[in-house]
């Protein structure tokens, strides 16, 4: 597998008689389209089967799991947690090879009990640890529920040894209960994916949603390496966030020179693309250095860990007398993120009581929803304001899908 690696800064030109200019550097990042490598998949449920979760909720989840279940392909790995206000395995790490074993396990779940999402998470690496090896490795969390027998600073410290352990953990919220605070840093710390089940019926197709991304997998543990030219540097409030296939704010590390971005997973099928906040000096007149941008990953088909890309040069045309380039492609990742970080604003307004500060900062990330054609997104964050600015509460569903679709653009 080779990767492909495409920088674009929002405009690449910059003017040569300010001391210093801002610019947005979009990196798209990709796999080549070859064969198919059949790369084992190592995945591991973790199912929430507490009292909240009966009737439909949890046989629906079965049906989901079935599902997957009969997906697998020959040398994948299956482990199954479930968690109430305990957990437990009931299906050890292993390769599938008798899926009506599996299913018939998964059909003794009942309902029962509170919630402790840590416990589920702490029992699901160990399961994953023990098949990692050239694999690639998943979790898909299900919770319809508080965490309200568990602990949300040690689910996160989890979510953050997953990364660790070279762990994809993807997160699924059912239902109208579960809190979208912790659900999100879950999936965020190991650049997961968060989703929502708002019906029982949806279920399915979330599952296999989110399998067929799994299945997409080619490379694992990529970081993005960024080295600044001497007259550059890296903003340093929220300096880098993923902005496709879903916005994720990135932490960044050092290593030497360089700055240090993980990435998680690259699927044949899917661009990660993500925007850097640069401050560029003052430089001479002409073609200059940027930024340099590599890729660190581990290919499991091949069984090589921490490879490494050629570095690829950002370069900006410094003008005497300047003229905007305007990219329209960057400038839809930046509405993106300013989508998304306008949500936020939006929901910690609310949060401190202010519901015109609120309704106005969801108005204004309709806006930008619009201007990149995102038209899902506008009508939730519209409506969502248009209830705060009338005087009503928002419902738990409506601040879920508020969340979600200041994420990602909604198929």
């Amino acid at each position: 597998m080779s990767i492909i690696i495409n920088t674009r800064l929002n405009d690449p030109h910059l003017d040569a008689q300010v001391s210093s200019s801002q610019r947005q550097l979009a990196i798209a990042v990709s796999v080549a389209n070859q064969q198919a490598s059949n790369i084992p998949l190592n995945l591991c449920l973790i199912l929430d089967h507490s009292g909240s979760m009966e009737g439909k909720p949890l046989e629906t989840v079965k049906q989901a799991a079935y599902q997957l279940v009969d997906k697998l392909q020959p040398g994948d790995r299956l482990s199954v947690v479930a968690f109430d206000h305990r957990a437990k395995v009931i299906v050890n790490n292993q390769i599938i090879d008798d899926q009506e074993s599996v299913k018939r396990k998964i059909s003794q779940l009942r309902p029962s009990g509170g919630t402790a999402i840590d416990e589920g998470l702490r029992l699901a690496i160990d399961e994953i640890n023990k098949g990692r090896k050239d694999c690639i490795s998943q979790a898909l969390l299900l919770t319809d529920g508080e965490n309200e027998h568990g602990n949300n600073d040690r689910c996160l410290k989890l979510a953050h040894l997953a990364a660790e352990y070279k762990i994809t953990v993807n997160a699924l919220g059912f239902g109208h209960e579960w809190n979208q605070d912790v659900l999100e840093k879950i999936a965020d710390a190991g650049v997961g994916t968060l989703a929502h089940i708002q019906k029982p019926e949806d279920a399915i197709g979330e599952f296999a949603r989110l399998f067929t991304r799994m299945q997409s997998v080619s490379l694992t543990n990529t970081y993005l390496l960024l080295t600044c030219s001497p007259q550059v540097r890296l903003a340093e409030l929220k300096p880098i966030a993923q902005v496709a296939p879903d916005t994720i704010e990135l932490p960044v590390q050092r290593e030497g020179e360089k700055y240090l971005v993980r990435l998680g997973d690259l699927m044949k099928d899917m661009q990660r693309v993500v925007l850097a906040n640069l401050y560029i000096g003052q430089l001479p007149a002409g073609e200059q250095a940027i930024a340099q941008v590599q890729i660190r990953y581990d290919d499991p088909a091949l069984g090589k860990d921490s490879l490494l890309t050629e570095p690829v040069l950002v370069k900006g045309n410094m003008m005497s007398v300047y003229q905007p380039a305007i990219d329209p492609q960057v400038q839809q990742y930046i509405f993106a993120l300013a989508k998304y970080r306008q949500t936020q604003i939006a929901e910690t307004k609310l949060q401190q009581g202010d519901r015109v500060g609120a309704a106005t900062m969801l108005q204004t990330a309709a806006k930008t929803a619009l201007q990149m054609g995102d038209t899902n997104a506008a009508t939730v964050l519209q409506t969502s304001a248009t209830h705060l600015q009338a005087g009503q509460d928002l419902s738990e569903a409506e601040k879920k899908q508020t969340r979600i679709v200041s994420k990602t653009i909604l198929q």
